[in-house]
């Protein structure tokens, strides 16, 4: 049996093999267009999936795509006479462009299966249920309570429920245009950042400012009832009129003049921030304890965009009764491939065995052949390292930034040890030079630690792991001074735990800079530029390499530096 999942709806396009229940491979299309978060139908995805799986079109047993296009139908057209005279974007948006997409997957479908005489089993599957049913059937947990957050996926915001494994119960769900992710969209292009892009830049700012000088007028934007309902007052928003704005004149009114993309971030900008991220994280936690009410299930599965929120994701952690949560690696639009394809698994096609989603590395490798002749290629002096977890375990101790390039390629945004830029955690200087020198980007932004997971409790105020990056923890307040490089403005660190079995090399380069320094974490930031996708290749990292303030560049056994 084998499933080929695809998201090619919204953005963030990608594909997934799933191999008789085995997660094989799974790629972003943003990896091979190099536009980041892209809408780019993904064939290069679907092609190089098929390719890492050894798999022809005919050996495709089944199809599942990430988009029921009928789902809701009828909310939409009972929404659009609200809309007077803006009904026309609306229907060039909700009615054109979905057509469009269908079409354009009716050509894929016809070139890529249009001459089998058996054609794979298509699958719709809904744009939640991909996120969260998906999501759970590749957790660990046999029972788990679900939360899927996101701007809007077929009309639906946010859905809440749980689920014994077998059944999937809904206690309810929200509607556009009441959406969470919406909101926080708003404040994010309110500070000059890309909205639906840049939500991660809202949440590294709102540490710098006051929640409390906008939280009483911000909090009074968002409701939650008694079933987790969200309602949103639509006066002060602008994303509901499929315009090119999400603030509206009232919400600029109350807070006041909008930052432009290249002007100075200001105190109010950084408070609005600090406001709506509190405001999430308060409306997040009451749709917990509205789950908590519901079930008594130990564990708790979130989706969705807003689920890579992971200083929302850390006080769920501490301020609910669930032991644990689980967040994909991929947990916004470019995961709903595989949820697609576990849920048609699992639940469709009725299997019972599960895969436990643990090793985020499913992308191409390039073997050492392949990079030495590439280098050769280049006319690039390197050398060949016996023991390259020790060389750069040394590199990175005499303070140098070493671009990592090891393995299969992680799937989602976080770069896991397999495509990461590194350095010494304990040196301060290193936040502003890499923010600078390396990825171009606002000097206020902050850098993720990753620590071995046996040792990580002794650094970060952690009971659980946080193997994905998506959990953020206190830094112990002893060891802030050890770590000034990863700890952000409020004592606080998105962690990366880091196990042998799962990462034999990124631990045991870990482990050797431990030895050196006694500090077993290393500084990791995702490797490229600000505005492009992680590279994917070994030429797109040598380019990144030469384009930045990157020291040594690290690719698989061969070191590559600047200077002699």
């Amino acid at each position: 049996m084998n499933i080929l999942g695809i998201n090619y709806f919204y953005h963030d396009t990608s594909a997934c093999v799933v191999q008789d229940g085995e997660l094989t491979t799974a790629v972003e299309q943003e990896r091979f267009s190099r536009v980041k978060h892209t809408w780019q139908f993904p064939t290069d995805a679907i092609d190089r999936a098929l390719r890492e799986s050894g798999l022809e079109p005919g050996d495709v047993t089944d199809v599942a795509v990430s988009i029921d296009p009928g789902k809701h139908r009828l909310r939409k057209m009972s929404f659009a006479p609200t809309l007077g005279r803006r009904v026309l974007p609306f229907v060039k948006h909700e009615m054109l462009r979905a057509r469009a997409r269908e079409k354009e997957f009716a050509r894929w479908w016809e070139s890529m299966f249009g001459g089998l005489a058996r054609p794979p089993r298509l699958h719709r599957v809904g744009h939640h249920l991909s996120h969260i049913a998906g999501s759970f059937f590749v957790s660990s947990y046999e029972r788990a309570a679900l939360l899927s957050i996101d701007g809007s996926g077929e009309w639906s915001t946010t859905w809440l429920g749980h689920t014994d494994g077998t059944s999937f119960d809904c206690i309810s769900e929200s509607f556009f245009p009441n959406s969470l992710g919406s909101f926080y969209e708003s404040a994010t292009e309110f500070c000059g950042f890309r909205p639906n892009y840049d939500e991660g830049k809202t949440m590294g700012l709102a540490p710098f400012g006051d929640p409390e000088r906008f939280y009483a007028q911000m909090s009074r934007l968002v409701d939650v009832d008694d079933l987790g309902r969200l309602s949103v007052d639509g006066s002060y928003f602008a994303y509901q009129n499929w315009g090119n704005r999400r603030c509206g004149p009232k919400y600029i009114e109350a807070f006041g003049r909008p930052r432009g993309r290249h002007d100075e971030i200001e105190k109010h900008h950084e408070d609005v921030a600090a406001a709506a991220q509190k405001v999430l994280e308060e409306r997040v936690l009451e749709m917990c304890r509205v789950i908590e009410g519901r079930t008594d299930a130990d564990y708790l599965v979130i989706a969705g965009g807003v689920a890579l929120n992971s200083v929302m994701n850390g006080r769920i952690l501490r301020e609910t009764r669930f032991k644990d949560l689980y967040v994909m690696p991929a947990a916004g639009d470019n995961g709903t491939s595989i949820g697609a394809a576990y849920y048609v698994y699992n639940h469709v096609l009725g299997q019972s065995k599960r895969y436990h989603h643990l090793d985020p590395y499913l992308g191409p490798s390039y073997c050492p052949e392949v990079i030495e002749a590439l280098l050769k290629e280049c006319k690039l002096p390197y050398e060949r390292s016996a023991d390259v977890c020790v060389d750069t375990a040394r590199l990175l101790k005499d303070g140098e930034i070493v671009g990592w390039f090891q393995g299969r390629m992680e799937i989602g945004p976080r770069a896991l040890g397999n495509r990461s830029i590194l350095c010494d955690p304990t040196l301060q200087q290193m936040k502003d030079k890499i923010n600078a020198d390396v990825k171009h980007r606002e000097a206020y932004r902050p850098f993720a630690p990753s620590a071995l997971a046996d040792r990580a409790s002794e650094f970060f105020d952690i009971d659980v792991e946080a193997p994905f990056m998506l959990k953020v923890c206190p830094v112990r307040p002893e060891k802030r001074d050890v770590l000034p490089a990863i700890t952000h403005v409020d004592g606080s660190a998105r962690l990366q735990t880091v196990r042998r079995e799962t990462n034999e090399r990124y631990y045991r380069l870990i482990e050797e800079f431990g030895k050196l320094s006694g500090v077993p974490v290393v500084l990791n930031t995702s490797f490229n530029i600000m505005g492009e996708p992680i590279v994917e290749s070994p030429v797109q990292a040598i380019r990144c390499f030469f384009s930045t303030g990157i020291d040594v560049l690290v690719l698989g056994d061969f070191i590559i530096r600047k200077k002699p």
